[in-house]
């Protein structure tokens, strides 16, 4: 999964792809690179990230994924605000990427009656506002493993099958390092929950903290980070660096699969 923001304040590129024409060109590069899915967002959900009503994420999102539509790839749209879910849906989106997991009022009723969109839910403790100011656990795999698991059942209760489902623990989004890679090494335990994961890691500040590298020199920690949380059972990664990824990721598949 290619990451386009069409934000002045990412953390890693905002400001880069703001206009439609930069994001538009960047999504075509990443799909040169050879990405399968690509993940727009109009609003950053980094760490202090700035809110952005709805009118002004649908002037972001909807011209760059209306301007896709004839490239055959199927596109996921960033959201967790029910309107966008909505236009994005009828513009051709794939996927809605929710890091509050259709918790907020209508996201639910807005996701539900489309069966051809897929619905990725992920875990986040506190807000994009609040979320690092002092995360705390007694277990974070099982506890963000029971929030999934109680999100599945409030969306199959909504009308959304099990089979349009994705979970995301949510790397980075309300943890601490070692809350971060408790969830990476134990990444295999979300597997019996029966539904696909979805690990983003690229460039995050947890790789930062590990290797010193400022965030646009992570490229090498974010590749092995995809690649753990693969070997670990991630389905879909989503990353900035395509191919890179890719060519990281074919040199494991390949050596997985040779002896099937």
């Amino acid at each position: 999964m290619g990451i386009i923001n069409v934000t002045p304040d990412s953390f890693s590129d905002g400001g880069l792809f703001l206009s439609t024409r930069q994001a538009i060109a960047h999504a075509r590069n990443l799909i040169g690179e050879g990405a399968d899915v690509l993940d727009i967002g109009g609003e950053s959900t980094r760490p202090g990230g700035q809110y952005v009503n709805a009118d002004e994420e649908l002037t972001r999102v909807i011209p760059v994924l209306e301007a896709l539509a004839d490239t055959g790839i199927p596109i996921s749209i960033d959201t967790s605000k029910p309107e966008v879910m909505k236009h994005a849906i009828e513009a051709g989106a794939f996927m809605i990427n929710d890091v509050n997991a259709l918790r907020n009022p209508g996201t639910l009723e807005a996701v539900a009656p489309h069966n051809h969109v897929q619905v990725c839910l992920m875990h986040m403790q506190g807000t994009p506002q609040s979320m690092q100011t002092n995360p705390q656990y007694i277990d974070v795999v099982s506890e963000v493993k029971i929030f999934l698991q109680q999100r599945v059942q409030a969306a199959n209760a909504a009308g959304i099958t099990v089979n349009r489902l994705v979970i995301d623990p949510g790397f980075g989004f309300g943890k601490t390092l070692q809350h971060n890679l408790s969830l990476l090494n134990r990444l295999n335990e979300f597997t019996t929950l029966g539904i696909p994961i979805l690990a983003g890691l690229s460039r995050k500040s947890m790789l930062g903290a590990i290797t010193g590298n400022n965030v646009d020199q992570r490229l090498h920690e974010s590749v092995a980070a995809a690649l753990l949380a693969v070997i670990k059972g991630a389905k879909i990664v989503r990353v900035h660096d395509v191919k890179a990824s890719k060519a990281a990721l074919a040199i494991y598949t390949s050596m997985r699969d040779y002896d099937k």
